[in-house]
């Protein structure tokens, strides 16, 4: 079987809805109303109703000024330890903007003090140490890490988000906000160098063991570079690579942990930090089922650092996806067999919640098939799909708690119908979606506009 080019994987890897074909971006005037809109015996107009009863109006996404249209919000969130928001797109604005509001409120008013995001562990502890300690530039951390498909984070939203974190910080220095990266798409040098140094310190004569185990692994080159070759490495040897850092992650685990068990429990995530990257390219690509068993893993791994993140800071998380890895239902069976979510839900049980956001029309940034970014956008939302009936609602932006929603709607959030779900790529999608089978509150947009991304990645 011919070869998978290393920007399709990685593009799977990282991104869904990525490698099927859809239907062009539109920017047609709104359709004639459809019967299709609705669920077989009620009508739209009663969906409609059921869904403006329990609807709370949201002023704006921008992260400023008074935050009250939120309360509602918090009423649906509850006791949850960890809050999962996705967004139909990898690269609107508004879906960041509002992600920023809501954690900031979430920060001032209910304890949150994580933000976790869909970009690997690694990265995740470098802005982390900005945002705890000032260590090193915001701006030149993002273009050094956000590269290849994870290109859609360096964008001025996010830049902002992270220098708010950081002032928020110096402002209450006892009681800070952290940053979390949950991804394993590439593990970056300094995990490696934490890892070493730790055995150099408590067991020096393993430093000739992890050198050899970890040989040719060690990031030299830039992100994007490192994970492109990765992927163009052969398949036998992507194994025997994962081979090698499971046997260090074992090694390392069955030390004693000593005095400082903190500093263990660290050395021994960053092992395995090292180990889940190694073992997500360790699949045969060629083989449809095998790139399916990686697309799980990948979540599943994701979901197993949110898990130990939570455990080991007792901190309440926000975490920052695409709708599709924070649902509890797989928008693409045979590509992403289970979702982040579910794991999440597994771990966590009612104490995980998430939140699904659609939009009407309006833009975002997306690799296109000739791998160029472009900023696409999209017309009205058409017949038969979820988002033409959300629109419909009274408001123009709302967050609704699909747990509580009244009947007809309740039925109707419980059928999958075309939904709009947009990774790092374009054309891609529609997919059949059932929101309510999927997400616990949904918040939908009515116009949403193209991120600003940040220079040259």
């Amino acid at each position: 079987m011919q070869r998978h080019p290393a920007a399709l994987v990685l593009a799977l890897l990282l991104g869904l809805g990525t490698a099927t074909a859809g239907v062009p971006p539109t920017a047609a005037a709104t359709p004639a109303p459809s019967s299709s809109d609705a669920s077989p015996g009620a009508s739209t107009a009663r969906i409609v109703d059921a869904l403006n009863r329990s609807a709370h109006p949201l002023r704006t996404v921008e992260p400023q000024g008074d935050t009250d249209e939120l309360r509602p919000l918090d009423r649906m969130i509850g006791e949850a330890r960890v809050v999962g928001i996705g967004e139909a797109t990898h690269s609107s604005h508004d879906f960041f903007a509002l992600k920023s509001r809501i954690f900031r409120h979430l920060v001032e008013e209910k304890g949150f003090r994580t933000f976790a995001l869909e970009a690997s562990w690694s990265t995740g502890l470098r802005l982390n140490d900005y945002v705890l300690h000032g260590t090193g530039d915001p701006g030149r951390i993002m273009s050094d890490e956000f590269q290849s498909d994870y290109l859609w984070w360096n964008n001025t939203d996010y830049l902002r988000l992270i220098e708010w974190m950081r002032a928020y910080n110096v402002r209450h220095p006892h009681d800070p906000v952290r940053f979390m990266g949950d991804d394993v798409g590439w593990t970056g040098p300094e995990v490696y160098d934490a890892v070493t140094g730790y055995v150099a310190r408590t067991h020096p004569e393993l430093n000739a063991r992890f050198a050899d185990l970890y040989r040719g692994l060690r990031p030299t080159v830039a992100t994007g570079t490192y994970m492109k070759h990765y992927l163009d490495t052969p398949y036998a040897a992507r194994k025997e690579m994962a081979d090698r850092t499971g046997r260090a992650l074992r090694l390392l685990t069955r030390r004693s942990p000593g005095a400082d068990r903190a500093a263990f429990d660290r050395a021994v995530q960053n092992a395995r930090a090292i180990d889940r990257t190694a073992r997500q390219y360790a699949f045969d690509f060629d083989d449809p089922a095998q790139l399916a068993a990686s697309m799980r893993y990948r979540d599943r791994a994701m979901a197993a650092n949110v898990v130990w993140w939570q455990q080991h800071t007792g901190t309440k998380m926000l975490l920052s996806a695409h709708n599709g890895h924070v649902a509890y239902q797989t928008p693409e069976p045979a590509q992403y067999p289970r979702m982040q979510g579910a794991f999440l839900r597994d771990s966590f049980g009612p104490a995980y919640v998430n939140v699904g956001l659609t939009f009407d029309q309006g833009s975002f940034n997306a690799t296109g098939t000739d791998g160029a970014i472009h900023r696409r956008t999209f017309g009205p939302a058409g017949p038969g799909s979820n988002e033409r009936t959300l629109d419909r609602v009274r408001y123009r932006n709302y967050a609704v708690d699909l747990r509580r929603v009244g009947s007809p709607a309740r039925a109707w959030l419980a059928a999958a119908r075309p939904t709009r779900s947009i990774g790092t790529a374009y054309p891609a999608g529609p997919y059949d979606i059932a929101l309510g089978r999927s997400y616990d509150i949904l918040i939908h947009l009515h116009r949403v506009t193209a991120a600003r991304l940040r220079g040259d990645t």
